[in-house]
């Protein structure tokens, strides 16, 4: 027997939201997959808001009609609802078997079959005076690359001109370890991948487009409001050592044990309801261990899953029009803050990674719906953003933002001894030779080290305490031009980091922000995994400390000052009016991109003498609730067709004459595995975790694939299993 994966007790939610699933009498087809009845947005309110964004597009408004009813009616709509929002979800989902996971840095962890579906959530908000507009896409990806920015963009630029720019779009990864990998370009995070990923890459960056290219068509009258909760049980400070040598002061704005409780969460209000949220809060998506080999949006992307599919409804599969609701639980400053309440892999609350990815999941969910319950500021305003690229390689940094009072500068990306230990109270395997601690190193990096610092003073000045394992910006591995951006949404202002931001760090650029602008600490946010990547921001006192999270702080100790006083730069641009030079970007390196051979398939064949969909065995008889059913099926390679918008599995249940689909590849009770078979043969598991509240009648599992022949030609295939029963 399972666990149902429907908790008892939502650790919070408002039990409004919560769709019932206990009575036998009930058709898993409905509500789960009738769509709920749609708002009309051809409202009064959504035509004079059109009339607004036009005008706002050609110019000024003449004096005359300035004073007409028209413009007074339009007027008094956007003083009502400021905003027009839109809001889109598509699938993002990247190779499910036989490539390497981006996350762990693990070559063992390669994608065996898929759990849930990865998905891209946007949403598009307009001040309805101006015109002006920011579009927030969060992925249920390890990372947002330069590549994928730069694709993204470029598409955007074909499809909408110059609505969407540098400055205006912002990418963010949820920062699943469970994804796919091989879609930057830049080597160092393709080593796992054995290469680069094409098909994942445009899976990536097509999913994206499609999430922004739903919101924009989704746009309608809004209000805009923010609340903050507090969320103590679903995170642990993995880097307490390091912490604790911040000063008092800074350590006074977190829980005793250093953790970022805050969960924060913009609701997006049409015609008088919540139909979508950005969440905001800082824990890792790591509750997926590097044991796992089954593609999974990991604890944010099950969040959002409850919310929309359980809670609202939602069908992903039906894209005949837009979602009722959208659920996006982002990142913000969670470097140091795991998931893995006792900090090992794994672990807590419970011993089994896919329990817990649920707890914690359905934990921040939890205090996301409390806010609709809780006090509210509702977001009053316009909406502006700033982007710049800065050389993190070699930064001056101002006296006014360091330590010591002192100018110093940032020098080129180097990991240290500690990275090769990696993060263990995640999972991230590491070296058994390498520690973290400044103190427990390898004696040989400390000599290399010890070299380097002799034959570099500036080097030494820039990285020291850190002892320098691998140059990897001198072998230009990482990006070190990077982007930093600042959006405002009313008096609501986001920092768009490219990095992992531990707490604290997070804290001064939240500080420096909300200095400049004159507004309170609770109305900046910092969001990691933001446009770009370049591993961890540490303060200094934490990089000192030689922890995962310090040696991975690639420019040396005066990084985070020198992003502090990049944030501080846009936000004195921001209140000025004024536009910062963009800077110089990452070049172009696409074309010089090594196409990987993993997950490549030649030819697909059946297992002998039978057909592909053949049923290799069989379900039993009958299951009750709580039982798992298992089907094997003669299938072909799930890399040949990603399926997005579709699915490689459905269970049915038999309502009448008639098959009625009640769960797909996307739902949390499904899981898809793939296994090869002898040369070209591929066995396909399909089980079924059977829910709570599943009435009793006959089942039946489906497989759907797609088989390449010896020429190349791509043909889909299916299987249907016999029929069970649920009793």
């Amino acid at each position: 027997m399972i666990r149902s994966f429907v908790p008892d007790s939502c650790h919070g939610c408002d039990p409004r939201l919560r769709v019932r699933r206990t009575s036998t009498q009930e058709s898993p087809v409905s509500p789960r997959f009738a769509p709920r009845p749609r708002p009309v947005r051809t409202t009064a309110a959504a035509v004079v808001g059109g009339l607004v964004l036009a005008l706002a597009a050609t110019g000024p408004v003449a004096s005359a009609e300035r004073g007409s009813p028209a413009a007074a009616n339009a007027a008094s709509a956007a003083t009502a609802q400021p905003y027009l929002v839109g809001r889109g979800i598509a699938d993002v989902t990247g190779e499910t078997a036989e490539a390497g996971m981006m996350g762990y840095a693990d070559l063992a962890q390669t994608s065996t079959g898929l759990h849930m579906r990865q998905r891209a959530r946007a949403f598009v908000i307009v001040d309805r005076t101006t015109g002006r507009r920011i579009l927030h896409v969060n992925a249920d990806v390890g990372m947002i690359f330069q590549s994928v920015r730069d694709e993204v963009l470029a598409r955007l630029a074909a499809r909408f001109g110059e609505t969407y720019g540098e400055a205006n779009v912002m990418l963010t990864a949820t920062h699943t370890h469970a994804g796919p990998g091989g879609f930057s370009h830049h080597n160092l995070y393709n080593i796992t991948t054995l290469g680069f990923h094409d098909k994942t890459f445009r899976a990536t960056v097509s999913g994206i487009v499609a999430a922004a290219e739903r919101a924009e068509a989704d746009l309608a009258p809004a209000d805009l409001r923010v609340a903050t909760t507090q969320l103590a049980d679903a995170s642990a400070n993995r880097s307490k050592r390091a912490y604790d040598r911040n000063p008092a002061a800074d350590r006074a704005h977190f829980s005793a044990g250093g953790t970022d409780t805050a969960s924060t969460t913009l609701q997006v209000v049409r015609d008088g309801k919540v139909d979508g949220v950005i969440n905001w809060f800082a824990v890792h998506a790591t509750s997926m261990s590097t044991d796992n080999r089954l593609v999974s949006p990991d604890n944010k992307g099950y969040a959002g899953y409850l919310w929309e599919h359980e809670h609202e409804g939602v069908d992903y599969l039906d894209e005949s029009h837009d979602p009722d609701f959208v659920a996006s639980f982002a990142q913000t400053n969670s470097g140091d803050m795991s998931p893995n309440l006792e900090l090992r892999p794994g672990t807590g609350p419970t011993d089994d990674q896919f329990e817990n990815t649920r707890i914690i999941g359905s934990r921040m969910v939890g205090a996301a719906q409390r806010s609709l319950t809780s006090p509210t500021r509702s977001l009053t305003g316009g909406v502006d953003s700033r982007l710049v690229h800065v050389d993190l390689s070699d930064v001056l940094v101002d006296g006014q933002f360091t330590p010591d009072g002192q100018a110093h500068r940032t020098c080129p990306a180097a990991f240290g001894a500690a990275f090769a230990a990696g993060s263990t109270e995640d999972g991230g395997g590491g070296l058994p030779i390498f520690k973290e601690g400044k103190d427990g190193g390898n004696p040989v990096v400390k000599l290399i080290a010890d070299a380097l610092y002799t034959a570099s003073p500036a080097l030494k000045a820039c990285q020291s305490p850190k002892e320098v394992l691998l140059p990897v910006g001198a072998l230009d591995l990482v990006q070190q031009k990077l982007p930093v951006q600042l959006v405002r949404v009313g008096d609501l202002y986001v920092v768009g980091m490219p990095a992992e931001v531990t707490v604290v760090s997070g804290l001064r650029l939240r500080r420096a922000v909300a200095e400049v602008m004159g507004v309170g600490l609770d109305q900046v946010l910092v969001q990691g995994y933001t446009n770009a990547y370049a591993h961890y921001v540490t303060t200094p006192e934490e990089y000192d400390a030689g922890e995962y999270e310090g040696a991975s702080t690639l420019f040396g100790r005066y990084e985070l000052p020198a992003f502090v006083q990049t944030v501080h730069g846009l936000a004195a641009h921001m209140k000025a009016g004024t536009t910062p030079p963009l800077g110089a970007k990452e070049r172009d390196r696409s074309a010089g991109q090594i196409a990987s051979l993993q997950g490549k398939v030649v030819v697909d064949d059946p297992h002998l003498f039978k057909q592909f969909g053949a049923v290799l065995t069989a379900p039993a008889a009958a299951y009750a609730v709580g039982d798992t059913v298992s089907v094997e099926f003669s299938g072909a390679h799930p890399n040949n067709n990603l399926r997005h918008g579709s699915t490689f599995l459905t269970v049915e249940r038999k309502v009448g004459s008639t098959w009625q689909r009640v769960a797909d590849d996307g739902d949390w009770e499904t899981k898809f595995r793939w296994k090869r078979d002898g040369i070209s043969a591929s066995r396909i598991t399909i089980t079924w975790d059977v829910p709570r509240g599943t009435p009793a009648g006959s089942y039946r599992i489906r497989y759907f694939g797609d088989a390449r022949s010896l020429l190349g030609t791509v043909r889909s295939i299916d299987g249907t299993s016999p029929t069970f029963a649920v009793r």
